[in-house]
């Protein structure tokens, strides 16, 4: 059986819910629709609230053919076939094919490189999809070669319909006694995007008898989907909980935990700027100065898997979280900057030393301003012993080298050798 929110996807703009801005009578899409011409555009707007319904529409009531690729599991080949596809179904004063490409700000500049040729040519409509900022996301080229129309979410108004709509209308639904005494719990989980509202109104259809009314609560709606929805929501709880036991597993250590989680992102449609981000946090938060390569691993990571894009990303994620994850650990850094947080709001403004003020101008000089400075590079080893921090808080220590790891060791000696025990090293 279908999913609801297959099963009621509109197939005209008469039925069509939201975006009265763009789809409402008068407006410019329509206008451009119901003149048969439309151009190529992208949609940028939140989930579920009708961007891939709404290119269907177009392609249904224009009559022409519809190609789509979803961003996550296309490369440049698929891309190509598509173009190649389309140029098959041209023909003389018809309107051109449309490709549909979902999440187009998953795509690397490579394959939007490969989509404006065929746009610029008018080989195909291009109709993207994004719930990123394009301006952010979309290479240039591509933008100005298109119109951009943002989507909004769905107002309380819309989503009561489509409950109200589903309930006498389905399939299936239609036959069961459904009786809504409140529609508080169902919207907010739906949080404007009706995908989840059809979501959460199939699991909370499916209990009690047909012969009976089901009164639709509050109380029954949360019950009933904290039962059932366990996969993972880049929107939702589990965007963090498992991006939580993808960090926890590289800090601890598990390369086996970090590529499972890291797995559950990529399957869940997660962003992989997102991934590559946390990444890069990770390797100075729990590796830090145990291995400083870990860094440059990671930033390099990010670079490349946001050039490459998915599905080959996932090959550069999966070496960066087993590289971290085997790497030894070190917090250090981190927990130096957080002591040092703490000192700075616990004591405030402290001014800043006399003698490691800047003196750009002949009063300044006068006032003391970087007097008796000793510049560190005219002394043995580069070391020069000058107090830097400012009186109030002398010998205060942040920095604590770990003794894990030969790095922070070696670390430690030297910090020990320069400053004769000052900060208890």
């Amino acid at each position: 059986m279908r999913p609801l929110a297959e099963r009621q996807r509109p197939t005209s703009l008469d039925d069509y819910v939201g975006q009265k801005h763009l789809v409402g009578e008068g407006a410019v899409l329509r206008k451009a629709i119901e003149a048969g011409k439309i151009p190529s555009f992208i949609m940028w707007g939140p989930p579920g609230v009708g961007k891939t319904t709404l290119a269907k529409i177009i392609a249904s009531q224009l009559n022409i053919p519809f190609y789509t690729l979803s961003a996550v599991s296309s490369g440049v080949k698929d891309v190509r076939e598509a173009i190649n596809k389309a140029k098959r179904q041209q023909f003389f004063d018809q309107p051109s094919p449309i490709l549909f490409i979902d999440e187009i700000h998953r795509f690397s500049k490579s394959q939007q490189d490969s989509l404006l040729g065929a746009v610029e040519e008018g080989v195909v409509t291009l109709i993207g999809a994004t719930t990123e900022n394009p301006s952010f996301e979309v290479i240039s080229a591509l933008l100005s070669r298109s119109q951009v129309y943002v989507l909004e979410p769905l107002n309380r108004e819309e989503l009561i319909s489509l409950i109200d709509q589903a309930i006498v209308e389905d399939e299936y639904l239609k036959d069961k006694k459904i009786q809504i005494e409140s529609y508080e719990a169902m919207l907010r989980l739906s949080g404007g995007d009706a995908r989840k509202l059809y979501n959460v109104l199939e699991i909370v259809t499916t209990y009690g008898d047909d012969d009976d009314t089901l009164a639709i609560t509050d109380d029954l709606v949360l019950e009933k989907v904290q039962q059932n929805i366990a996969r993972y929501d880049k929107s939702g709880d589990q965007h963090y909980d498992i991006a939580s036991a993808f960090i926890k597993s590289i800090r601890g250590g598990d390369p086996n935990g970090a590529v499972y989680w890291l797995a559950r992102m990529i399957e869940g449609g997660e962003d992989i700027k997102f991934i590559a981000r946390r990444i890069i946090i990770s390797a100075s938060e729990d590796i830090g100065l145990a291995n400083p390569n870990a860094l440059l691993m990671a930033t390099t990571a990010f670079q490349a898997a946001t050039a490459v894009g998915l599905p080959e990303a996932r090959i550069i994620l999966s070496q960066a979280a087993i590289y971290l994850a085997t790497s030894p650990k070190s917090n250090s850094s981190y927990r130096a900057i957080k002591m040092a947080q703490s000192k700075v709001r616990e004591t405030g403004n402290l001014p800043v030393p006399l003698h490691i003020r800047n003196a750009p101008t002949r009063l300044m000089k006068n006032l003391g301003y970087g007097k008796n400075y000793q510049y560190a590079h005219d002394f043995e080893n580069n070391f020069v012993d000058l107090e830097f921090l400012p009186e109030e808080i002398t010998n205060t220590t942040f920095f604590e080298p770990q003794d894990n790891n030969p790095t922070e060791v070696k670390i430690k000696e030297r910090l020990k050798r320069n400053w004769k025990g000052k900060y208890g090293y």
